[in-house]
């Protein structure tokens, strides 16, 4: 760790040391939206629930011309925008007792994810590259669940349905959170060139349809989807509603899975970043792979024992096992991204990313629920798996096509 913040420049310590305070704000209110949008402000399930799914949309819908923006104009004037969309959003929800209200509150909110993801990968490349990215990306990935987890365990504590000023006070301080990454953007990093100095015909070239046509994109692009699609696509819908309609476990055990997740993140990504550096990013998504259709399998054994302490045991071994191979997506798949690109399209590139992120993350709960509602528990485990097995051959072919520079391998001059 010490010889990595040495290897930072000034731009990346003030980047990094402020991740995990910004996203308490989010970690406050990430599990509890749904919840203060039934049963606080008394809108129906279902529109609920579509309210969710329109902060992934929008975001999804976005996220194109916002990585275009960033080519154009730069990451640091996209990013704050956002940031502004995303205060205006949470001050905006903290207070909707409309759904039109609401509705316009949840867009902001997407606006903001939609640029964010490529806009702070895009500021992350400009600031480190070489083996540091990598180290970056997976270090930054630890804090963020840092921040998140911590904001979840207090927002448990501090909410209360039957007082709606706990929820509003929690979204409030979502808002304030917003102005910590601003403050970087208006001061320290004011400085910070995101994007080309090339002439207007040079920067409108390496639209979307030719990035695309790159074969190691369009095999990273496709691993990406299907990784999310079996992972964080399942964190929020397919895992606790196996967990508690086949496995027969309490919420308690849920929400303590969670913890563990966090957990094992924080600890063992340090000690992951040791054990990959140096070697091929493409070998470490299989290995990432194999770790995750373990812990489908597990998970689905303790359909077996529904109700029992040895099915809890097996939900939270689940989250456990799975949280390790969280640590080996976050280092590699973001930096064969920006190795791949230039300065000129690296905002094309993360929106890429996030594109197949966010349509990942979009299926995943709608085949879930699907599959969950019609009682077909075993099949979605099947299909957890194979979709597992699909990875490691995703990265076998992807290792065929992209170069070894992105992939992690030091090329002699």
């Amino acid at each position: 760790m010490r010889s990595f913040w040495n290897a930072l420049p000034v731009e990346g310590r003030w980047l990094l040391s402020t991740v995990a305070i910004q996203t308490l704000g989010r970690g406050l209110t990430l599990p509890f939206t749904i919840i203060y949008l039934h049963e606080v402000r008394g809108f129906d399930l279902g529109f609920a629930g579509a309210l969710m799914s329109l902060i992934a949309i929008t975001g999804l819908v976005v996220t194109g011309p916002g990585g275009t923006l960033i080519d154009r104009i730069g990451a640091k004037r996209v990013l704050i925008v956002g940031l502004l969309a995303m205060i205006a959003g949470c001050v905006l929800l903290a207070f909707a007792t409309h759904p039109a209200v609401a509705t316009i509150a949840v867009m902001l909110i997407g606006v903001n994810f939609g640029v964010s993801w490529p806009g702070f990968n895009a500021l992350i490349a400009a600031v480190v590259d070489g083996e540091v990215r990598q180290q970056y990306f997976g270090v930054n990935f630890a804090l963020v669940n840092l921040g998140i987890g911590v904001g979840g365990v207090i927002g448990g504590f501090f909410v209360n349905v039957d007082d709606p000023g706990t929820f509003t006070a929690i979204f409030l301080v979502d808002a304030l959170s917003c102005l910590i990454p601003l403050g970087l953007l208006l001061g320290p990093l004011r400085n910070v060139r995101t994007h080309s100095e090339e002439s207007d015909g040079e920067a409108k070239s390496g639209g979307y349809r030719e990035i695309l046509r790159r074969p190691a994109v369009l095999w990273l692009t496709l691993l990406t989807f299907i990784s999310v699609f079996i992972g964080y696509g399942q964190m929020e819908a397919g895992f606790p509603a196996f967990a508690r309609q086949v496995s027969g476990v309490s919420t308690q055990v849920v929400g303590f899975a969670f913890a563990v997740n966090t957990a094992v993140i924080v600890l063992l990504q340090f000690a992951v970043l040791k054990l990959i550096n140096g070697r091929r990013r493409t070998r470490v998504m299989q290995v990432m792979a194999l770790i995750w259709a373990a812990s489908w399998i597990i998970l689905g054994a303790t359909g077996f024992l529904p109700g029992t302490l040895a099915a809890a045991i097996g939900v939270i071994a689940y989250m456990g096992v799975f949280a390790f191979g969280e640590t080996m997506l976050q280092p590699t798949v973001p930096a064969i991204y920006n190795d791949l690109a230039s300065d000129r399209t690296r905002g094309r590139y993360n929106a890429i990313n996030a594109a197949a992120f966010q349509g990942g993350a979009i299926t995943g709960p709608l085949v879930a629920g699907v599959m969950l509602g019609e009682g077909l528990g075993g099949w979605f485990i099947g299909v957890m798996v194979a979709g597992a097995l699909i990875v490691c051959l995703l990265a076998l072919a992807l290792e065929r096509v992209v170069p070894q520079a992105a992939n992690g391998v030091t090329v002699d001059a």
